[in-house]
């Protein structure tokens, strides 16, 4: 079998099982893949059974999934088959090739419905805009602004939506699942002192400002580290108001992670004058950086220690040889009356872009089961 990045074109594709050596290897020949496409995610989410799968031209690899099993509450037999910002393959051809064969393979395993989030952008929109539309009282929402269409996340939705696949991503681009808007720096070609130029005047102060009072940015390596940041991310939490996840999760995520590759997740502690003031966790997969997780102090918030991580990894992330320095999710808020807009000025402080994905989709492979399920989910209030 030989392992080779998605082509172009491909013949009649085979979707069968594949082991984690080669879904490991098929993920390190791509230039970017998200980290909950690699095998190791697997191992990660313990709440749901694992498989990956490969789509074979012949005898060549030539695209790869990580699929999550869900049972159906009272119905085991029947799960959900979620495929978190996958799976790998050539999105810019016909999807019937590729998807077809995935929903034949996954129905015959006793799937009611597949998840899926395309890897591939529809919406972009500058810092500039975003700025622009922020000071708009008219422009309430990133949606509202002209941006940049890409042609190829376009025709992904629409070639979706015409064989019979729902969108799940909510309006306000927060959910259950993995967020639809995001916002990333973009790295390549570019130098510490243009990234720096491209940030707004409040970010480079608050940078100066960390250095000046003596704020040191290091990398956790121990059991103790993680478990500081842990205890900062639990004060954030009952801050800012999200659920916490539990220390044993972090533990896990670092342990899987880190087996699969060295270089996968790394923990920065931003401490001042020995008290930890943030943190954050920074996860790589080829040219694609990630910031997962962070936290930070209520007291000596004018230290700025999480504008000190932030540059931090981005520093990282550019000696890496990384694309892309990836905020993850935000709301497409432009209104200053909304709470998440402050994640939005936040973001787009750093400079780079706001993007919108093409989101999660459903394919119902059994109606009736599917109606019981979203049913289930809507009175859980998903």
């Amino acid at each position: 079998m030989s392992i080779e990045p998605a082509p172009g074109p491909v013949g009649n594709l085979v979707v069968r099982p594949i082991n984690a050596a080669d879904h490991l290897a098929f993920v390190r020949a791509q230039r970017s893949v998200s980290f909950l496409q690699t095998p190791a995610w697997g191992r990660v989410k313990t709440e749901w059974r694992s498989e990956s799968l490969g789509w074979f031209d012949g005898p060549r690899l030539v695209g790869a999934g990580l699929v999550l099993y869900r049972p159906v509450p009272r119905l085991d037999r029947f799960t959900l088959a979620y495929l978190p910002e996958g799976p790998v393959i050539d999105w810019s051809g016909e999807l019937g090739g590729w998807l077809d064969p995935l929903a034949a393979r996954l129905r015959s395993r006793g799937a009611f419905a597949i998840r899926l989030g395309p890897p591939v952008v529809t919406d972009t929109w500058s810092a500039a805009q975003v700025k622009e539309g922020l000071a708009d009282p008219g422009a309430g929402r990133l949606t509202d602004l002209p941006g940049r269409r890409d042609p190829v996340g376009t025709r992904v939705s629409a070639g979706l939506e015409a064989a019979g696949w729902l969108p799940q991503s909510p309006q306000d681009g927060f959910g259950v699942g993995h967020p639809q808007f995001k916002y990333e720096v973009p790295l390549a070609g570019r130098t510490e002192d243009e990234l720096l130029g491209g940030m707004n005047q409040q970010w480079r102060r608050n940078i100066k400002k960390a250095a000046k009072e003596g704020v040191k940015v290091s990398v956790g390596t121990s059991a103790q580290d993680l478990k500081a940041f842990h205890d900062l991310y639990v004060h954030t939490a009952g801050r800012d108001g999200f659920t916490p996840r539990p220390l044993r999760y972090f533990e896990t995520m670092f342990a899987a992670l880190g087996a699969e590759d060295p270089e996968r997740i790394t923990l920065y502690l931003a401490h001042h004058q020995g008290d930890l003031v943030a943190a954050t966790v920074m996860v790589r997969v080829g040219a694609h950086a990630v910031y997962a997780y962070g936290a930070s102090a209520t007291a000596k918030r004018e230290v700025r220690g999480s504008n000190a991580c932030q540059w931090a990894m981005i520093r990282d992330a550019l000696a890496a040889g990384c694309d892309v320095h990836d905020l993850r999710g935000i709301t497409p808020t432009l209104d200053a009356d909304d709470p998440h807009v402050g994640l939005v000025r936040f973001k787009s402080g750093l400079g780079g872009r706001a993007v919108r994905y093409a989101g999660e989709w459903d394919l119902p492979l059994r109606p009736m089961v599917y109606r019981a399920f979203d049913l289930y989910m809507r009175r859980r209030g998903r």
